[in-house]
């Protein structure tokens, strides 16, 4: 079976007033206008900072540490923050 390709734009249907969830036109316009865009940039825009608000930032690990690894972390912190011996005997 041929797998479809996403078509590469998507109808956008400005909302008739502001609300929380869209913006009118005159809006779209203003806001463009503002930060020196035309409308399309505009939206990229605010849809990249959307992403960067709403998506992780980071990659997905596998899950909370086990018991074993939280023990072995302990013990490596306990270590470090035990006193070196320094110069002429005295710790540091």
């Amino acid at each position: 079976m041929p797998s479809k390709s996403l078509p590469a734009q998507i109808p956008f249907r400005y909302r008739s007033v502001d609300t929380l969830t869209g913006v009118t036109r005159e809006t779209a316009k203003k806001v463009a206008a503002h930060l020196g865009v035309d409308e399309t940039q505009a939206i990229h825009m605010a849809l990249q900072q959307l992403a960067a608000r709403a998506l992780p930032q980071y990659e997905i690990d596998e899950g909370p540490l086990s018991a074993s690894q939280l023990k072995q972390i302990k013990i490596v912190a306990h270590r470090s923050l035990q006193p070196l011996s320094g110069v002429q005997g005295r710790s540091i």
